[in-house]
């Protein structure tokens, strides 16, 4: 068995998460208070209970990736371990502070830094970002184009989450024109998402200008598992490659499916989602065949994947 840990992305968040783990287990309790510390304000309230707050990016971010590494700890304390890691854009954080490359307090305070100037970039109701479900890619991209070409602004691709399931994200009018194209083209659903702004586009580039210097200043370290990027799906060849692909990341497309395809090269049979939520379960399953799909997120799904493991 070859494991893969993935960490959930923005948008997976909900009230509640992480408290039946911070109940019950010392490890995942230590976690949350570590990250209380470092942000000097509860980020357990927030996560058990303050809907208001987890919508807000500045917020949301720092919840989900302490949720997720207490997750982990939990499965690490079972005996469980990863050959390999990563995340969806914000998850690929997680995933860094997974492998050792980054200290999880230093980790926690960057993001909350990440998820303010991603908010502050473009002003509220410019930008906007919509899923579309059952569309080929080709056609996905076709819908963006001619939705440019009326002069409404950027519309791209911004996710590639799973065969038939893209992410196109831009500025409001446009994204909301491809999507309708989108739907003329075939595509079965188009939702828009409850997100502050057009992540990954080059709509963020003034949140890639800020964010540039906090990562300079961030301590990596040697990474004790392979980490995969969402830039260009590849491994992380060294820790020097870190902190450009983190620049890069938060104007540039998510490359999700061509990351599952990958590890699944590197042997990866087990894939376990830790964090919010079970989108990443719903991707690997769309995207690869013959292989395990696990998440832990609370008891029930803790003790489902211990079953699996042990069986």
């Amino acid at each position: 068995m070859r494991t893969a840990f993935l960490f959930s992305g923005q948008g997976a968040q909900y009230a509640g998460m992480g408290k039946e783990l911070y109940q019950n287990y010392p490890v995942a309790r230590d976690v949350f208070d570590r990250a209380d510390e470092v942000l000097g304000y509860s980020i357990k309230d927030i996560c058990f209970g303050d809907e208001e707050k987890l919508g807000e990016t500045e917020f949301a971010q720092p919840a989900i990736l302490t949720m997720s590494i207490a997750a982990m700890k939990v499965l690490e304390e079972r005996g469980v371990r990863a050959e390999m890691t990563a995340g969806l854009s914000l998850g690929e954080y997680t995933a860094y502070v997974a492998s050792g490359a980054m200290d999880f307090e230093e980790a926690v305070a960057l993001v909350q830094k990440r998820g303010k100037f991603m908010a502050e970039a473009v002003p509220s109701g410019e930008g906007a970002m919509y899923a579309v479900i059952g569309l080929d890619t080709e056609l996905v991209e076709e819908a963006c184009r001619e939705a440019q070409a009326e002069g409404l602004g950027l519309a791209i691709p911004a996710n590639y989450n799973a065969p038939g399931q893209i992410v196109i994200a831009g500025a409001a009018k446009a994204v909301e024109l491809a999507a309708k194209l989108a739907k003329e083209k075939g595509a079965k659903l188009t939702v828009k998402l409850k997100v502050s702004g057009p992540f990954h586009t080059s709509m963020l580039q003034p949140a890639a200008e800020k964010l540039t210097p906090e990562l300079e200043k961030m301590r990596i370290s040697p990474m004790k598992i392979p980490v995969f990027t969402n830039v260009d799906a590849s491994e992380v060849v060294s820790e020097e490659d870190i902190v450009p692909l983190l620049s890069r990341q938060i104007v540039s497309p998510v490359r999700f499916s061509d990351i599952v395809l990958n590890m699944q090269k590197k042997g990866a049979d087990t894939f376990i989602e830790l964090g919010p939520g079970k989108a990443l379960c719903g991707f690997v399953k769309r995207t690869v065949k013959g292989v395990t799909i696990l998440n832990v997120e609370d008891e029930s799904s803790l003790a489902k994947t211990m079953a699996k493991l042990e069986a």
